[in-house]
């Protein structure tokens, strides 16, 4: 019986690691740095800016926002093409997801001070729902980020995304500009460079 547990644990041990991409290591014109707000230094060449917690990644740009349907805070069907003609940030996080709750107020402060230049979107991938998503917004009391629900994380699937956070930039034509992978602080200097730069 010993050996049979001993074997299974190993198959589960070896099942987490499938499919996940080895780290390469930086090329000369990226930036390492286990600061988070030093995650975007990129020669502007596509390839991915790492750091110890977030990744600007424009492996998807161009790709077009997808058109699944999900839940908008007054509770009817909500869509991200539905903003198409304003540049759209969109951050998909969940209330058990430390990073994700860790970057909120930083988005919340984002959404404020860039509303007349593009809109974002949080959606939560919690399953739970509303009982996960409405106690953590009613004890926050954010300023602009409303609550948007994807309880069958359909948004995750289309946007290929198997992590949290992960924040997209599309412009108002839809097209993906990139993406941040991890958590960051969107109020820093970096973030506010990244944002200028595709907004520009």
């Amino acid at each position: 019986m010993r050996p049979l547990i001993v074997l299974l644990l190993a198959l589960a041990v070896a099942g987490c690691d499938r499919g996940k991409p080895e780290t390469p290591q930086p090329a000369a014109n990226t930036l390492a740095t286990a600061d988070p707000s030093n995650a975007t230094a990129a020669a502007g060449d596509g390839s991915p800016v790492s750091s110890g917690t977030s990744k600007l990644d424009t492996s998807h740009a161009g790709e077009k926002m997808p058109a699944i349907p999900f839940t908008g805070p007054d509770g009817a069907p909500a869509t991200l093409t539905a903003n198409l003609g304003k540049p759209l940030m969109v951050n998909l996080w969940a209330t058990w997801c430390a990073p994700c709750l860790a970057e909120m107020p930083t988005l919340d402060a984002l959404a404020t001070r860039e509303k007349d230049r593009l809109h974002l979107m949080v959606v939560s991938q919690d399953l739970a729902g509303k009982r996960a998503v409405d106690p953590y917004f009613a004890s926050h009391k954010f300023t602009a980020l409303q609550p948007y629900l994807d309880k069958q994380n359909v948004l995750m699937e289309a946007v290929k995304a198997d992590t949290l956070p992960v924040t997209i930039l599309y412009g108002a034509d839809g097209k993906e500009r990139w993406r941040v992978v991890g958590g960051m602080d969107w109020t820093g200097a970096d973030a506010k460079s990244i944002i200028d730069k595709a907004l520009s």
